[in-house]
């Protein structure tokens, strides 16, 4: 049975509405660690009063493109084009497509498979890298979501260039690769190898309220396709003066990929336990392995502190990072709090 809160049997952490279903009685305020955002997000900068009461100019969108294109990375003859969030890119890209074999790496983000399925493609989702060669369309999200696992660039490039030779496309979804930039395919797009990568704004900015993801690609006819299917002022003002500032100021990137990678080994510390094994994840989250996830996840929620949970894998839950001492200290004592399983006595 889907959980309280999913959209056609999807589930997605940050939805305190259903937090407060389940749990009437927690503390208040909540802490939601539910979701794979920064918890220290970018300073927003001052905006102009205007960017609220006209429309965005065209000019405006092509100097954050390029200012995106330039700190991912990007190869120059990359072209970009600016979303309202990449589940926004996520739901557009099958129409574009001929009806076709699309293959998604999995388990994974499960709007793909939805996206993909709803265009009326032939989906199927395979754990082997080498069975997606053997699609028109793959989907690879690098690193996945929730265990992280992260493929070598080098190894989705040469997937690419494998399927060209019948028209395939192969979509990278590196939603966490600012955090991770190591395994990202940015700088390595070529038109031998026809790869689409979207790109998430949100998550390693802390501000995914502002709705703003980019697709990358090489091919010119590709990005014409997705500009023409977002329409005009796809991107408000607002979002395009806060990308340009956040997107171009590096060395506060650079911090808070160490800041987060210290605050990911403190998680990894507070969560090992008899009980607990840390299976994977990203400086943004952990994903945890425990028979008992039922129990704790029931546990913390009692103490106002929502979690995410996975009904096609029920030992397993995935926590987002605390933001201040105050958080820490919370998910230490509810961790502390949670009874251990009894050993059962020999006859």
């Amino acid at each position: 049975m889907a959980q309280p809160g999913s959209r056609d049997g999807i589930v997605h952490g940050g939805d305190l509405g259903v937090a407060r279903r389940l749990f009437p009685a927690a503390p208040q305020p909540w802490l939601d660690l539910s979701t794979g955002i920064n918890p220290h997000p970018f300073p927003l900068p001052s905006l102009a009063a205007d960017c609220w009461t006209r429309l965005p100019e065209e000019g405006e969108r092509r100097q954050l493109e390029a200012k995106a294109v330039a700190a991912y990375g990007v190869a120059p003859q990359a072209r970009c084009v600016a979303a309202p969030g990449t589940q926004a890119l996520i739901q557009l890209l099958p129409r574009l497509r001929p009806r076709g074999r699309v293959a998604v790496l999995g388990p994974t983000y499960g709007e793909h498979v939805t996206a993909w399925q709803a265009a009326g493609h032939d989906v199927r989702v395979t754990a082997s890298v080498d069975d997606l060669a053997a699609s028109d369309v793959a989907v690879i999200v690098n690193p996945n979501n929730p265990d992280g696992h992260a493929l070598p660039p080098a190894a989705i490039v040469a997937l690419a260039g494998r399927m060209r030779h019948w028209d395939g496309l192969v979509i990278v979804d590196e939603a966490f690769a600012d955090v991770m930039p190591q395994v990202s395919c940015a700088g390595l797009l070529d038109a031998a190898a026809p790869i689409l990568l979207l790109r998430s704004f949100g998550k390693a900015y802390g501000l995914a309220g502002v709705r703003l993801g980019f697709a990358i690609t090489v091919d010119e006819a590709l990005a014409g396709q997705i500009r023409q299917e977002l329409g005009p002022w796809a991107v408000p003002g607002p979002t395009l003066a806060v990308g340009l500032a956040a997107l171009g100021d590096r060395v506060w990137i650079e911090a808070m990929r160490h800041r987060l990678a210290s605050d990911a080994a403190r998680l990894d510390t507070l969560l090992a336990g008899p009980e607990l094994a840390v299976v994977g994840g990203t400086p943004l989250f952990r994903l945890v392995e425990t028979s008992r996830a039922g129990a704790l996840f029931e546990h913390l929620g009692a103490r106002g502190i929502y979690v995410r949970r996975f009904d096609q894998a029920p030992n397993r839950l995935r926590f987002g990072l605390p933001g201040d001492e105050a958080a820490w200290t919370r998910l230490a004592t509810a961790l502390a709090q949670f009874p251990q399983r009894r050993a059962s006595k020999r006859a």
